[in-house]
């Protein structure tokens, strides 16, 4: 029988959200302690975990926890980040081990020849191929994320305008080319029939400070003030959610939000849409772009110049 288990995600939020069925699964189904190696900014996502009974982390190479590595006496490897580093934990741990379909050439022909022969099947159910050598199935109930309770907003510290429902609404993204225009967004917001509560960090806040000098005190500017997990208890709060590609995105899919996701450069079809969101949840893109889609991560700026993915999205998509 497998007493314990090695699960291996480095990053990013997102994604280490997106295998939190995984490790609820693992640890339901086989009774076996669970352990996670990851990169420490993404330890605190980890550490609430009731189905994770220990986090490793790195800062950015594997030797700095071999000795730890070693030492656990692992039965068994789950790898779903399946790059070279994971590679590097399976070789020196020389146990059984499993990974989960990447599709890199699949992406590649999707993105540089737009030929879509990506399956329609979710990553959280790729990730899953990982574990069928345990017995182990997806039970079907989503995603995972574990606020702790010192970390619980409350709304009475909110404007009193934003303390009976309120929107949230994702600024920013890592790429440029996955966030909406402010003009957009400023246009999006004036449409919408709730206050709304802007979450990102602290690189969004030029972005909201423009939103709130358009939108006025119908916007409350929470970007850079929470925690993470601060800003994931405003979601879990929030009447909907509006969000571009990103952690807090899939963070709402946990928490069974209403979301209407917002796809620039990327597309739902590389299999990173909201898993399991709530009713009426719906993903707003611009189809049938000859340049769409340029990319699986993001760019700085549109290599076309014209940014018609974003551009063309439809101010009318967001209501409820």
């Amino acid at each position: 029988m497998t007493k314990k288990i090695l699960v291996v995600r480095f990053s990013s939020i997102g994604d280490i959200v997106l295998i939190s069925p995984v490790l609820r699964c693992l640890k339901q189904q086989t009774g076996a302690k669970v352990h996670v190696l990851t990169k420490s900014a993404f330890r605190q996502i980890l550490d609430p975990n009731p189905h994770v009974d220990k986090v490793i982390t790195i800062e950015k190479h594997v030797r700095e926890v071999a000795v730890l590595l070693k030492s656990e006496n692992y039965d068994f490897v789950v790898d779903l980040h399946h790059n070279l580093r994971s590679m590097q934990v399976k070789r020196l741990l020389n146990i059984p081990a499993a990974s989960f379909p990447k599709l890199n050439i699949k992406k590649w022909l999707l993105v540089f020849g737009h030929i879509n022969l990506m399956p329609d099947v979710h990553i959280v159910d790729r990730y899953f191929d990982a574990v069928i050598k345990l017995g182990v199935t997806n039970d079907g109930a989503g995603l995972d994320f574990f606020i702790p309770p010192t970390a619980e907003v409350d709304l009475q510290t909110l404007p009193a305008s934003h303390q009976n429902g309120y929107i949230a609404l994702t600024v920013g993204a890592k790429f440029a080319t996955k966030q909406l225009p402010v003009s957009k967004l400023i246009a999006i917001i004036q449409k919408l029939e709730l206050p709304v509560v802007l979450l990102g960090g602290k690189e969004d806040t030029a972005r909201a400070a423009a939103l709130v000098d358009a939108c006025g005190e119908n916007v409350f500017d929470a970007t850079g003030k929470y925690s993470l997990q601060q800003s994931a208890s405003l979601v879990r709060q929030a009447t909907r959610v509006i969000a571009h590609d990103t952690g807090l995105m899939h963070i709402a899919a946990a928490f069974k939000k209403q979301i209407h996701s917002v796809w620039g450069n990327t597309v739902p079809t590389l299999g990173m849409y909201p898993y399991l969101p709530g009713e009426g949840s719906k993903q707003i893109e611009v189809k049938n772009l000859s340049c769409r889609p340029c990319s699986k991560i993001g760019y700085a700026s549109c290599p076309k110049g014209h940014f018609k993915c974003m551009n063309l999205i439809d101010e009318d998509a967001f209501g409820v």
